[in-house]
């Protein structure tokens, strides 16, 4: 059945409200799948460095500026410290490398790092999940990252201006992986 009125000088059409009931009850039921879902995240994120305390005192001006990233897997920990000082950088970088795991290696990113956030220059340490103490990386070939799973590895933004690998000593025993430029094309 349809209705019109025309008596005040304007039309108004209406197919018995099915229109308008229907849209009501898509527009309920969005809402209410809205409330009622369950919202999944790769990573939980706290906005400072929630490193054990068994770290170097020295790191602990740090967990201000710092980010920690849990997750996505098992789930591992993530600390993320940007910098834009770089006397601050390299007065920090001996007591870094402190938290590095035997056998883990050093991986050299390109600045800007843009993946879980804006970051110039700067690090990531990457370590297992809370109350699993950080492993030995056993020796062998290959930048296989599930070797590094249970120990402590860092990523080093490098800018060429806070973070100059010129003005750092990096250690003739770990590991040294340069991404900072393309990778040559598989074969």
């Amino acid at each position: 059945m349809r209705c019109s009125s025309n008596t005040w000088g304007f039309k108004l059409n209406l197919y018995e409200g099915i229109t308008m009931k229907k849209i009501t009850v898509f527009l309920a039921a969005t809402v209410l799948c809205a409330v009622c879902s369950t919202v999944y995240a790769d990573y939980s994120v706290s906005h400072e460095g929630t490193w054990p305390k068994s770290w170097p005192k020295e790191l602990e001006p740090l967990r201000k500026q710092a980010t920690t990233f849990e997750g996505p897997m098992a789930p591992a920990l993530h600390y993320f410290i940007p910098f834009t000082d770089r006397k601050q950088f390299e007065s920090a970088w001996p007591h870094i490398l402190k938290v590095k795991s035997k056998g883990a290696p050093i991986i050299l990113l390109r600045s800007p790092y843009t993946r879980l956030g804006k970051m110039d220059a700067g690090i990531f340490v990457h370590c297992p999940p809370a109350g699993t103490k950080p492993e030995v990386v056993p020796p062998g070939e290959g930048n296989n990252m599930y070797r590094w799973l249970r120990a402590n590895y860092i990523e080093l933004v490098v800018d060429g201006k806070t973070v100059d690998l010129n003005r750092i000593p990096l250690p003739e025993d770990t590991p040294i992986i340069d991404k900072r430029f393309k990778e040559e094309q598989k074969k």
